[in-house]
């Protein structure tokens, strides 16, 4: 059996970081490490986009980046600068070379493919069974997510943002190049908030997505449908490829992941509530909570007293309670946002950056019975 100082159990988003970020700090220089997963990260799986103001840590390997986007829906549709912000996208492909690049240059941090079977906490370390080896770390950081599981909870509403993406090559030049659509809710509802999200790569080739904030996932092919019919509907696209397809499904629930933490086990990414659960937006958020992980181990205090709640919390958790019960006005919620209020301030409070008098801004901008209610209820 191996032994590791820490162990990382998932190569993607906060796997990765999180051991670049700890082959690079030398207060871990003497620590071993070992990053595990039973993929080797080969191929171009997801794609990651966020929003940022100025440069960042990832601009070397950004694959397109907008000082625009588009926002529609019945009684808007919007072409706005976000400057000082800009819409940035990650191939996950680039990622993946980039940082399991870095780990190669740090002397006491590994990569090993294996597939884990089970994970046991002992009273001085844990143990790691997988189907090629087995192995121990005095701290284990574990990426892996249960989506069932998540499903048994009562508590707190479980949605799901779940989406299918065709990259398409079109023959006509029907795509404006400078500005993403951020959100298209135009397209009919059918009881759900449903959207259409456009990356515009050049006038000929784009991610067309079809996004869903719902309990509930679709078949395939109403999936492919709906991008068929936006296509030719909204864009006028005649003939085009597909070139490549992207699906994903992200969990979107405010229920308390740390519990699922112990002194030594610490569930990071999408299985440590690291996704906004009011939008799926991960990626950065990962930055943020990865930071925070490494200053928290210098102070040597044990895993399971990582993070809290805060008062952005809350604010998801209503506004979960407003789509769990009234899924179909999701999109009324966000038409009324993005009309009453400036893109800026929409992204930094989903940043979670607002002061409390932006965020008044928000919440008064928003449908106001439907969070009262939400509010009553969670209260009383």
């Amino acid at each position: 059996m191996s032994t590791y100082d820490y162990i990382i159990i998932g190569a993607g988003a906060s796997g990765l970081l999180l051991a670049d970020a700890l082959g690079r700090d030398t207060f871990f220089k003497d620590k071993s490490i070992l990053l595990l997963d039973k993929s080797d990260k080969s191929s171009n799986d997801r794609t990651w986009c966020f929003w940022e103001k100025g440069s960042g840590p990832f601009d070397d390997i950004l694959y397109k980046t907008w000082s625009k986007i588009h926002f529609a829906g019945k009684h808007v549709n919007r072409k706005t600068d976000i400057r000082p912000y800009s819409y940035k996208m990650v191939r996950g492909i680039d990622f993946y070379q980039h940082f399991l690049g870095n780990l190669k240059s740090y002397a006491n941090v590994g990569f090993q493919l294996d597939d884990i079977e089970f994970i046991k906490e002992s009273h001085d370390e844990v143990h790691i069974k997988g189907k090629k080896n087995s192995y121990s770390a005095l701290q284990v950081f574990d990426s892996r997510f249960d989506y069932e599981k998540l499903k048994e909870e009562s508590k707190y509403p479980v949605l799901q943002q779940h989406f299918l993406g065709w990259f398409v090559k079109t023959d006509q030049p029907v795509f404006d190049v400078e500005t993403p659509t951020f959100m298209d809710f135009s397209i009919a509802q059918n009881g759900n908030t449903r959207f259409m999200y456009v990356l515009p790569f050049s006038k000929h080739e784009a991610l067309v997505e079809y996004t869903l904030f719902s309990g509930k996932v679709l078949k395939k092919e109403e999936y492919e449908n709906a991008i068929k019919d936006y296509l030719s509907e909204t864009l006028g696209v005649g003939d085009y490829d597909i070139t490549e397809v992207e699906q994903g499904n992200i969990p979107m629930s405010s229920y308390n992941f740390s519990k699922k933490n112990t002194s030594r086990i610490l569930k990071i990414g999408i299985a440590g509530g690291w996704a906004k659960a009011s939008t799926g937006y991960t990626f950065f958020n990962t930055t943020k909570r990865v930071k925070k992980l490494v200053e928290f181990l210098k102070s040597g205090v044990p895993l399971s007293k990582f993070e809290g709640k805060t008062r952005f919390w809350w604010y998801d958790l209503l506004f979960l309670d407003v789509l769990h019960q009234n899924n179909h006005l999701g999109s009324i919620v966000f038409e009324s946002l993005f009309r009453k209020r400036k893109p800026q301030l929409i992204l930094k409070f989903l940043d979670q950056d607002t002061n409390p008098w932006e965020e008044l801004q928000i919440m008064w901008s928003c449908p106001k019975l439907l969070f009262t209610k939400a509010l009553w209820n969670r209260v009383f």
